[in-house]
């Protein structure tokens, strides 16, 4: 039998894609034309000796062979980067304070930290998962050198913003939302501890929706928060990042509730001109995050059918 051997270069077209749920934004990301990454494509169905895509709906899906795929090319590229940045990395040395929102404590961190650890052995992390308000300060005095945060307008001497992220109100995952905004009856809110931007926001979008509530639930760890929110002791609202098993996001418009604004999400820096540890693992959280919001859903459906047409045509 044949040996395939995949082109790099096509697996990291299919894996963007994917991660942007369009190939026409795909090919802008990557400077290349949609006709040229349908060929990519073509070229990579060939490869696999199986269909990769099916029609759904006015949309697209990955066939099982199709998930396969994208499962291996994930790992092929990451173990290609790596190798890539080790290579070329080695001299690195140091130290680097990274801070974070809990948001990203479980899911980010290790993934994120374990990338450069492999690549980078020479260089000390400090990682810290704190509150938004610490992160800023922290970073402000230099207790910092970078610090992940969601933004409530602030910005420090060197930001970059990463992503502008959807809001979601959150229920527990098991069983109705017994609460609605006709009941009657006032809204019970599960939040943090103040000062909280999450809960300003959702305080005043209830105000503006004329809907009456209270906190129900004050917690000072977000696992605390998702256990009162699994518990049905109240509706908490976050973003979609980072959700455990045990809630899950409400639908628009669910039990009443109103709808919710977008949250920008940047990295704060200590100083412009940083070590080249710090540069480095800045560049792979940005690259990290940016992958994780513009993440398509787990349907893998594509925008419109014109996302069929460029891989099939």
């Amino acid at each position: 039998m044949r040996k395939v051997i995949f082109d790099l270069d096509v697996l990291r077209s299919f894996v963007t894609g994917m991660d942007l749920g369009s190939y026409a934004k795909a090919a802008d990301r990557l400077g290349r034309s949609t006709s040229a990454i349908s060929a990519q494509l073509k070229r990579l169905e060939e490869q696999a000796g199986a269909p990769i895509f099916r029609k759904a709906g006015r949309g697209l899906a990955l066939t099982e062979a199709g998930e396969t795929m994208l499962a291996y090319a994930r790992r092929l590229l990451d173990l290609n980067d790596e190798a890539a940045t080790a290579l070329h990395g080695t001299e690195l040395e140091g130290w680097v304070r990274l801070g974070l929102q809990e948001d990203f404590g479980e899911t980010l961190l290790p993934e994120v930290l374990g990338r450069f650890a492999r690549a980078h052995p020479k260089v000390r992390i400090e990682a810290r998962v704190v509150r938004n308000v610490e992160l800023v300060e922290r970073v402000t005095s230099g207790k910092l050198d970078l610090a992940l945060a969601w933004s409530d307008g602030f910005r420090t001497a060197h930001t970059d913003r990463i992503a502008e992220v959807p809001l979601c109100w959150v229920g527990p995952a098991n069983g109705a939302v017994h609460w609605r905004a006709d009941s009657g009856e006032t809204m019970p809110l599960a939040s943090l501890e103040a000062p909280c931007l999450l809960r300003n926001i959702a305080t005043k979008a209830l105000d503006r929706a004329g809907i009456g509530w209270r906190i129900s639930f004050v917690s000072p760890s977000l696992g605390g928060l998702w256990a009162a929110t699994a518990a049905g002791l109240g509706l908490a609202l976050r973003t979609p990042l980072g959700l455990p098993d045990k809630v899950r996001q409400l639908m628009p418009g669910e039990a009443g509730l109103p709808s919710l604004p977008k949250l920008d999400l940047v990295l704060h820096r200590a100083e412009v001109e940083a070590s080249p540890a710090t540069e480095r693992l800045a560049s792979i959280i940005l690259q990290s995050v940016r992958q994780t919001v513009e993440a398509v859903p787990q349907s893998r459906l594509f925008e419109d059918a014109r996302d069929y047409d460029a891989v099939t045509a």
